[in-house]
């Protein structure tokens, strides 16, 4: 099959997810969307993207799974951890100065971050002042963001991550393990509204201090970069915060001017108090 064709059926799948069950894939990044396709396509055993595309259609089971794929599900707990300490350090004292505080973890996958961001706002004694909104585009993600467990194999990473971080407190404190894995406690999430949203096709909800979107924008192009970040500054209080991955920036968007750099190697970010 040449990749001219390849093309063809991809976005010609995009399109038919689209149109009957409103997720919208369509201005994710090709190359990304073609990589993943490529894993769906062997693990439903289909001879081509189209073959998918029909099953997609007229198995409606199908649909959870495909999902899977074309959205990221792959983090850890305080992953990169010097960016939780540079919102530890750095971020945090701006956030005690306010009286009550949104936070909106936005594609938040099975809510690696969420959890990390509870647990700094905990050591930190912000959490009794926050409410947590963790969205995603993906249910069964989110579902496992709400259970909040994770397999024992992943733990000794966490743990190393939340001491780099400068963790006030040992991980243990936070989870209880059993034959199921590490069960974060429920706790952690009392305070976490769970919603399913589109960074590309749903629009901002609600007014938040800090917004944490970390390793999303890399799969989008341009265009929904944008309107992604369009979002945020719609969402954020004036001098709210804005982190995103290590990978990620916003000098080529067009709303670069609306913010200002406030930790450039951590990737954080200040909304301009002034338009």
């Amino acid at each position: 099959m040449t990749g001219k064709t390849e093309d063809i059926e991809v976005r010609l799948l995009l399109e038919a997810v689209f149109r009957k069950y409103h997720y919208d894939f369509r201005g994710y990044s090709m190359a990304s969307v073609k990589r993943r396709m490529k894993q769906a396509k062997e693990h439903f055993e289909c001879k081509t993207i189209s073959q998918l595309q029909d099953r997609v259609l007229h198995d409606e089971s199908v649909l959870p799974a495909l999902l899977s794929y074309l959205t990221v599900q792959v983090s850890e707990l305080f992953r990169d951890p010097s960016y939780y300490k540079a919102l530890r350090e750095l971020v945090v004292p701006h956030l005690k100065t306010y009286p009550s505080l949104k936070v909106w973890v936005a594609g938040c996958s099975t809510g690696e971050e969420l959890y990390s961001l509870a647990i700094l706002f905990r050591e930190e004694d912000l959490e009794d002042r926050t409410i947590f909104y963790a969205t995603d585009i993906n249910p069964n993600a989110l579902k496992q963001a709400e259970a909040g467990v994770y397999s024992l194999d992943r733990i000794a990473k966490f743990t190393e991550n939340h001491q780099r971080s400068g963790g006030k407190s040992s991980l243990s404190d936070y989870y209880t393990a059993n034959y199921r894995g590490a069960i974060f406690d429920k706790t952690l999430r009392m305070r976490t509204v769970f919603a399913d949203h589109s960074l590309v096709s749903d629009s901002a909800f609600a007014e938040v201090h800090f917004v944490s979107c970390r390793n999303v924008l890399i799969y989008f192009d341009l265009e929904n970069q944008n309107r992604t970040i369009g979002l945020f500054v719609d969402s954020l209080v004036r001098k709210g915060f804005l982190g995103l991955g290590s990978k990620e920036s916003l000098r080529f968007t067009r709303y670069a001017d609306s913010f200002t750099e406030f930790s450039r190697e951590d990737r954080i970010f200040q909304k301009r108090g002034t338009p």
